[in-house]
């Protein structure tokens, strides 16, 4: 019996609107209907986005009289850290954030000798339902909004460069959709989302799109409408099995969208961006790790425009689901390079801190 699947998020209070959730002309008009200048919610969309301040009454060139009420109508508090926990020497950093309603969701910042990653989410909790997955079993509580989600990058970026995580100031060159929930199934917000996080200071972050990758277990309409955008981000596709036999059981939407329409979307997406589609494979001890698998998924990928990432499972506690054993990962390695396709083990970063995500979110529940 294939598990359920939820793609419409249960109705709940929205979180305040925020800068992050509106167009220039949107936070221009609510600005002016404030009875201020236009170009104010210019300045606040610069002070939020190029220097990373989220509080009106530092923003000195405003008038003092409207920095309170600027300050609320376009800068209301959206998230709060619950903890932040490191490992790797402080070098991996994941945070567990509250929301409004006492949602919890989190991100993990990730520091590397050349670049910082940051992985945030796009929902709460998430309807997709693989087994092997904390957050798919928790089920979907709700979408994030715009600025849910902006926010978790802007707060990060502003501990970052203020000097609060280890290794000293810096700046966050990578973001990934690959948090909890599965960012296709909220497209709108991610897409603008995006935007934000691509669009140059004021307007944005200024982070390259190329910096920037978005995570799907393969909604097919999705990836079509993404290809549609023509933006450069990047596309990964959780696969973690190579056959729909076993995929059904592993990634549930599968039951939907089979292995060869998913990758034959990955495939319309490299042709018309240029960029080189990633494949996430969690390895499963005697799950998924099979050498005749590796084989099939080598068959499946050869030729194309595309990189595996193999990512050794980060168990969660009380599941029969494991990682591999090191022998099995190797020959897995062995088998797609030799059918000539581009490999790597991901870096197990953050295991001690229930790295995966939802581990966290699942504990303080």
């Amino acid at each position: 019996m294939p598990a359920e699947l939820t793609f419409v998020a249960p109705r709940r209070a929205k979180p305040p609107r925020h800068l992050a959730d509106l167009t220039p002309q949107e936070r221009a008009q609510i600005v002016t209907d404030l009875g201020e200048k236009p170009f104010r919610a210019k300045q606040i969309a610069k002070h939020y986005f190029g220097g990373l301040e989220s509080d009106a009454s530092a923003m000195t060139d405003l008038p003092a009289a409207s920095r309170e009420k600027l300050g609320e109508a376009l800068l209301p508090r959206l998230l709060t850290p619950v903890k932040h926990i490191t490992c790797d020497n402080g070098m991996t950093r994941k945070t567990l954030w509250k929301a409004f309603d006492g949602v919890l969701f989190e991100s993990v910042l990730m520091r590397y000798p050349d670049r910082v990653t940051l992985c945030i989410s796009s929902q709460a909790g998430c309807g997709m339902n693989c087994p092997f997955c904390a957050t798919g079993q928790a089920g979907l509580t709700r979408n994030l909004s715009t600025g849910e989600i902006v926010e978790q990058v802007v707060s990060s970026a502003r501990d970052l460069d203020r000097g609060q995580v280890a290794g000293g100031p810096g700046r966050i060159s990578n973001i990934v959709f690959m948090g909890m929930g599965e960012p296709m199934a909220n497209y709108k917000r991610v897409l603008e989302t995006v935007r934000r996080i691509t669009d140059p200071v004021p307007e944005g972050l200024g982070i390259s799109q190329r910096g920037v990758t978005v995570s799907t277990v393969g909604l097919v309409p999705a990836i079509d409408k993404l290809i549609s955008e023509k933006m450069q981000v990047r596309l990964a596709i959780s696969l973690h099995a190579p056959d729909d036999e076993l995929r059904d059981e592993l990634v549930p939407i599968n039951t939907r969208w089979k292995v060869a329409e998913v990758l034959d979307a990955a495939w319309r997406y490299a042709g018309t961006t240029g960029r080189r589609v990633s494949i996430e494979y969690a390895l499963i001890k005697d799950i998924n790790d099979q050498a005749w698998r590796a084989d099939l998924l080598g068959e499946l990928l050869r030729g194309h425009l595309v990189h595996v990432n193999l990512i050794p499972l980060n168990p969660t506690p009380g599941s029969k689901w494991t990682a591999s054993r090191p022998e099995d990962e190797r020959e897995f390695v062995r088998r797609l390079q030799a059918h000539g396709v581009s490999v790597t083990v991901r870096d197990t970063r953050g295991q001690e801190i229930d790295g995966a995500c939802g581990q966290l979110a699942a504990a303080e529940n």
